[in-house]
């Protein structure tokens, strides 16, 4: 028993440990994303949702590039302002003449549809609030080799953390596929960022992951702790070789032992009484 206690021990500390990885992971990729449009350094001036090319379009840059925070030129250059939920039309501020008619509407200083604005305002929300869950969790993930608690707590937060990555994930998806159909339709030249893409469900197989070995990590810990208890219990329970009441005995088993040795004086002062009569009996 006492081999079983510490593999099951080990797996849940291993498990724990992978899981803290995948978690920091998780949040480098993130990091990756929110920090397009920022730097023009590798791996920030690959990182972009949505690259077309807007040459026709009144207000655009020759090249656009959709990022967290920004839209951009050609390589992440020439971005303008970071914003907040960005709307899919401030890449044509004051212009729009040319644009596709299904990403254009009375949203963001009218520049973008209805369906566009919200599909990404809501995408946007769920990602942050995504990465914060991710955050919290790593920190209570730091001592999920060591906890069950630790490991409860941290699977508890990726999850919420992999639900609101879910939704952003499959949100920003379905708006970057629609906006490049839609530049296609129209006879522009439009591609999905391969590296922001790759980041964003990197991050989520990364949590899904962690989720799970999350609460193995924690199952394992009552699995152990069960062991543990039922080996404490064999070991107090008393042996053939210490019911003489001198070592290793508990008070239940010394009393037994002295009942019986009661019991065993009777028996023997009976036979002996007995014997006496036979003997006697037989004299007469």
């Amino acid at each position: 028993m006492g081999a079983t206690r510490t593999d099951t021990g080990s797996t849940g500390g291993a498990t724990g440990t992978v899981s803290l990885i995948l978690i920091a992971a998780s949040l480098l990729f993130l990091f990756f994303i929110v920090l397009s449009g920022v730097t023009s350094k590798t791996p920030f001036n690959k990182t972009y949702f949505l690259q077309a090319d807007t040459s026709s379009i009144a207000g655009a840059r020759p090249i656009s590039r959709w990022t967290f925070f920004y839209v951009c030129g050609d390589n992440n250059q020439d971005c303008g302002k970071p914003v907040p939920a960005l709307p899919f039309g401030y890449a044509w501020v004051g212009g729009g003449s040319g644009a596709p008619s299904k990403l254009l509407g009375s949203h963001g200083k009218h520049t973008t549809s209805t369906h566009y604005y919200y599909l990404w305002r809501f995408g946007w929300v769920f990602y942050l609030i995504a990465f914060l869950a991710d955050v919290f969790s790593f920190f209570t993930a730091m001592a999920a080799p060591f906890s069950r608690l630790a490991a409860g707590l941290s699977g508890f937060l990726i999850i919420n953390a992999l639900f609101w990555m879910t939704l952003a994930a499959s949100l920003m998806t379905a708006e970057f596929v629609q906006a490049r159909n839609a530049f296609r339709a129209q006879g522009m030249s439009a591609k999905i960022g391969t590296y922001a893409f790759a980041w964003t469900w990197a991050a989520w197989a990364a949590m899904f992951i962690a989720t799970i070995l999350l609460f193995v990590s924690c199952a394992s810990g009552g699995r152990n702790r069960k062991i543990s208890k039922d080996s404490a219990v064999v070991k107090d329970r008393p042996t053939n070789g210490n019911t003489n009441g001198n070592t290793g005995g508990t008070p239940a088993s010394n009393l037994g032992f002295f009942r019986r040795q009661r019991r065993a004086d009777r028996r023997s002062f009976v036979d002996t009484e007995s014997q006496r009569r036979v003997v006697k009996d037989e004299y007469n």
